[in-house]
């Protein structure tokens, strides 16, 4: 029986919110603390054997912060092929 209630990983959280203002007002930054912490998170969660609880605040950080790096990266490479093949047809 434990003694007292199993705690949430402080890092799954910042992933979280990280990966959520990544889509609202930091998007490169956001994006890249949320990947970062995310990763934290799940390996102290892992070496923590139960004593910590937050997996899935973590991978929903992990998820939300890929995502918008992925798009970031789609636009701009969007924007560089864009000026560069009008610069070719100029």
């Amino acid at each position: 029986m434990r003694d007292r209630p199993v705690e949430t990983s402080a890092l799954a959280i910042v992933s979280l919110v990280f990966g959520i203002l990544a889509w609202i007002a930091l998007p490169l930054i956001g994006a890249l603390i949320a990947i970062v912490t995310g990763h934290m998170a799940r390996s102290q969660i892992r070496a923590a054997y139960g004593g910590l609880q937050g997996d899935g605040l973590a991978v929903a950080g992990l998820v939300l912060g890929y995502l918008q790096f992925l798009i970031g990266l789609f636009a701009i490479t969007l924007i560089f092929f864009g000026f560069g093949l009008l610069a070719f047809l100029a």
